[in-house]
């Protein structure tokens, strides 16, 4: 089998201030994060290690886990680059690159979405991911920055 790479490019605007989608984008993942994006258990929450090596963590009560990323690197107040694996089940093998990060705009601030992936029909993944991640960050991350459906 052999693997193939494919990116994926989002630009998603945001009405409120770099350091407030800053706040939202890290510390308040678990009341963005949408429900059908929760794979370890509908009451699952999700918590984010701000820290190379730290980890895009889900959590169930009662234990479970699921790992969804491991930072690779942060800059504070500006962005993230972490890297997450996929398992089978979800559509692996496949090794996904994400680099999030947020740039003053007019109005407010622009998450700048970059998701490199390593995996056998990388094309056909990436359509996916896109619909994923406007998803996740286009609705979830946007309607509790801004309030209102995106």
């Amino acid at each position: 089998m052999n693997a193939s790479t494919a990116t994926v490019e989002l630009q998603i605007p945001l009405a409120v201030p770099r350091t407030r989608a800053w706040e939202a984008l890290t510390a308040e993942i678990d009341a963005w994060w949408l429900g059908d994006f929760r794979v370890v258990a509908p009451d699952s929450t999700l918590s984010l290690d701000l820290r190379a090596g730290g980890l895009l963590l889900e959590s169930k009560p009662g234990g479970g886990s699921l790992l969804w990323f491991t930072v690779t690197m942060v800059t504070p107040g500006e962005g993230l680059h972490l890297v997450g694996h996929i398992a089978p089940p979800w559509g692996g093998p496949a090794v996904s690159m994400l680099s999030l990060m947020l740039k003053d705009a007019e109005g407010g601030c622009v998450l700048e979405l970059t998701d490199a992936l390593l995996c056998p029909d990388s094309m056909a993944k990436a359509e996916g991911l896109e619909a994923g991640w406007k998803a996740l960050f286009g609705t979830g991350l946007k309607q509790h920055l801004e309030g209102a459906p995106a």
